[in-house]
């Protein structure tokens, strides 16, 4: 009697949403959860339009396997983003939203929320568990800059955009024997920088967490065109400190370039091409782990973590301790120690 009783106990019911900027491989997280929720799991799954206002709304699908299928290579999101922050208050009163997704959750008969996104989905996610929702996170950015985790789904692909485009400017500053200046993203995580610099075979790479000094950087480069090499590569994040009367980290560079060498500068700021476009062949390995992992923490009743890989491994982490903490570049990190050793300017 009580192994018939089990068999025909309720599935369990979950909502999945995406917040904040979009990025490469959010689809393939979607799939990795709802497949593996509904396949393995036996789950019935709904997602939330346009990330935590949706919650808010009550505007939601019902997802199924047809709706799932096809997915796993699609950039940007189908169920849509914001960045909506239901705990953040008015000038004059506190914000009702967290009593309405409570409601909402409620009445959908929710067993748990999964809530992709960057640190500030994470820091809503553990917010939304303080007060007695279940949640789970998986992390995305372009950034890398959620700690916790060695790596985002996102990074990857933004890597592969970013070291294309440094490619592609070698042959123009070779052509026209110039310096060029390209700003990433990364206001305040240098990894997108540090990765694409080094595979694209910078000469100057710049990131927030390492001090450094314009004119060293202007005597670097003038050693490079005495000893005539006739091009260089400065790879910049756009985070890095720059004075006020400057729009970009890159005119900041350029400027600080031209007058003090003489030398010609040209800058290109990447902007938005690093997130968009189809994910590339890591993201959707990581983000369908990801995806997985957070369907089997459901199924085991295990609440209020972010998964994460580690060593290789996908792991979770209590989303407390997620909140509020960012993943930076260590300056004692092997690969700025791999870049001085290639004769790269990368202050510090």
């Amino acid at each position: 009697m009580r192994a018939k009783l089990l068999t025909m106990a309720k599935p369990k019911r979950i909502g999945i949403l995406s917040a904040g900027g979009d990025c490469p491989g959010i689809n393939a997280a979607i799939r990795g959860v709802g497949k593996t929720a509904i396949s393995h799991y036996g789950m019935e799954v709904i997602g939330f339009s346009s990330g935590f206002s949706g919650l808010i709304n009550n505007e939601y699908v019902e997802l199924s396997e047809v709706n799932l299928s096809g997915i796993l290579t699609l950039g940007g999101t189908i169920l849509g983003t914001s960045r909506e922050k239901p705990f953040k208050k008015s000038k004059d009163q506190e914000s009702d939203k967290p009593e309405l997704i409570k409601k909402n959750y409620k009445d959908l008969k929710l067993d748990c929320v999964v809530c992709i996104g960057g640190n500030g989905t994470q820091k809503t996610a553990s917010m939304l568990s303080d007060i007695g929702l279940n949640i789970v996170g998986i992390p995305k950015t372009i950034d890398n800059d959620v700690w916790g985790t060695d790596f985002t789904f996102g990074f990857d692909s933004a890597v592969n955009i970013a070291t294309e485009a440094i490619d592609r400017l070698h042959s123009t500053a070779n052509s026209h024997q110039r310096i060029m200046v390209i700003e990433l993203m990364g206001h305040t995580a240098g990894w997108l920088t540090l990765f694409s610099g080094m595979a694209g075979g910078g000469d100057v790479i710049l990131i927030p967490e390492l001090s450094f000094d314009t004119k060293e950087m202007n005597r670097y480069l003038m050693t490079r065109f005495t000893k005539k090499k006739p091009y260089s590569i400065v790879v910049v994040a756009e985070g890095i400190p720059f004075p006020k009367e400057f729009r970009s980290a890159s005119d900041f560079i350029c400027y600080s370039i031209e007058s003090e060498t003489k030398l010609e500068a040209r800058k290109t700021v990447l902007g938005y091409v690093q997130r968009g476009g189809s994910p590339s062949p890591m993201d959707r390995i990581l983000a369908t782990r990801f995806g997985a992992k957070a369907s089997q923490l459901i199924s085991e009743d295990d609440y209020g973590k972010m998964v994460a890989t580690k060593g290789g491994n996908t792991i979770s982490v209590p989303l407390k301790e997620v909140s509020g903490k960012l993943n930076l570049v260590p300056t004692n990190y092997s690969l700025i120690q791999k870049a001085r050793e290639l004769d790269i300017y990368i202050g510090g």
